[in-house]
């Protein structure tokens, strides 16, 4: 999988013609387990490059999704320009390869989602992009991450690392507030970069809180410990501190995992609104998350992309049988 994915062509053809993924229970998904068996390994004997089934464990399907596309959405997505190339990447965790020639391509100011199931590789993807992996002894790159237009790539050894984590920011799973003031944590990326007029920092600041959803519920409060915040304002804080140094792309680790659901709806609105200003990439388990807040959708398992397109297309018509086994539930 050496070759740069790219989304099909809107008209290309497919394995299968559009369709709703059929949903099973009760009686009928027993009764059907057999048939579905004999149905996939002739699907599979027609079309050998197509199997996954040896490599991949199968559970009875789960329900398929609802889905709708927004059309002047998905034109603005197609029509965007590139603002990463990955090309053959590979990462080892000393001997061990996590990463097997990874190739995308990663649209400017779209979101992008990562799935695939626990420990296939989504999130060492995701600090490639800002060289969290330096930190592990024995770590190391192949291949590349091109930052467009300037092509820098990002995991070359010739690149300092702090340079490329003052280009591309990093939202954790979990909210990660420094113990200081709600002002001191948003200006603290801009202090590092010099910034040091009073005044310009509180433009910036007020400019990243309201940026990140959080100035209404902050503006009086300023100086108030970080960690006074619930869960949800913590999140969005640290996306307002990620946001403040104006970075190119903004990477989301799982961001959503740790807060309750009406936390978790404005995280996927503000990651929504973002797109207007930044890249976004978003490691996430949850289907519908990925179905609701990303223009492109990459699967992957074990280390391997095993297919990168359009999310409607990704939700509605994958291309592999393996990413409908995964995205209706067969395992993960």
């Amino acid at each position: 999988m050496a070759n740069t994915l790219e989304p099909r062509p809107r008209n290309a053809p497919s394995r299968t013609e559009p369709r709703a993924l059929p949903a099973r229970d009760g009686a009928a998904e027993s009764a059907g387990n057999g048939a579905a068996h004999a149905h996939a390994h002739a699907h599979s004997a027609a079309n050998p490059a197509d199997d996954d089934s040896a490599i991949i464990p199968m559970r009875p399907s789960g329900r398929a999704m609802q889905f709708s596309i927004d059309e002047a959405r998905r034109n603005a997505a197609l029509g965007a320009p590139v603002k990463a190339r990955v090309e053959a990447l590979s990462f080892y965790y000393g001997a061990y390869q996590a990463l097997k020639s990874v190739s995308m391509q990663i649209r400017d100011k779209q979101v992008t989602a990562l799935i695939g199931p626990s420990g296939c590789g989504k999130s060492t993807f995701l600090r490639c992009f800002n060289r969290m992996h330096d930190l592990t002894p024995g770590s190391r790159y192949e291949g590349s991450i091109n930052l467009e237009p300037e092509a820098i790539n990002l995991v070359s050894q010739a690149v300092d690392p702090i340079e490329v984590r003052m280009r591309i920011g990093m939202v954790f799973q979990k909210p990660n507030p420094f113990p200081k003031s709600i002002f001191e944590n948003v200006a603290y990326g801009l202090r590092i970069r010099g910034l040091g007029s009073r005044l310009r920092l509180q433009e910036e600041v007020e400019k990243a809180l309201r940026a990140a959803a959080l100035w209404d519920e902050a503006r009086d409060r300023l100086h108030s410990s970080a960690l006074s915040l619930s869960g949800g304002q913590q999140q969005r804080l640290c996306i307002a501190r990620a946001l403040a140094t104006s970075p190119e792309i903004l990477l989301f680790d799982e961001p959503t995992s740790a807060l309750d659901p009406i936390a978790t709806a404005r995280i996927e609105e503000l990651i929504a609104s973002l797109r207007e200003q930044v890249t976004v990439l978003i490691v996430t388990h949850n289907m519908q998350q990925a179905a609701r807040v990303s223009d492109y959708t990459a699967f992957m398992y074990l280390g391997e992309l095993i297919e990168f397109d359009e999310t409607s297309k990704i939700f509605t018509n994958p291309g592999r049988k393996a990413t409908e086994d995964y995205i209706t539930g067969r395992y993960g």
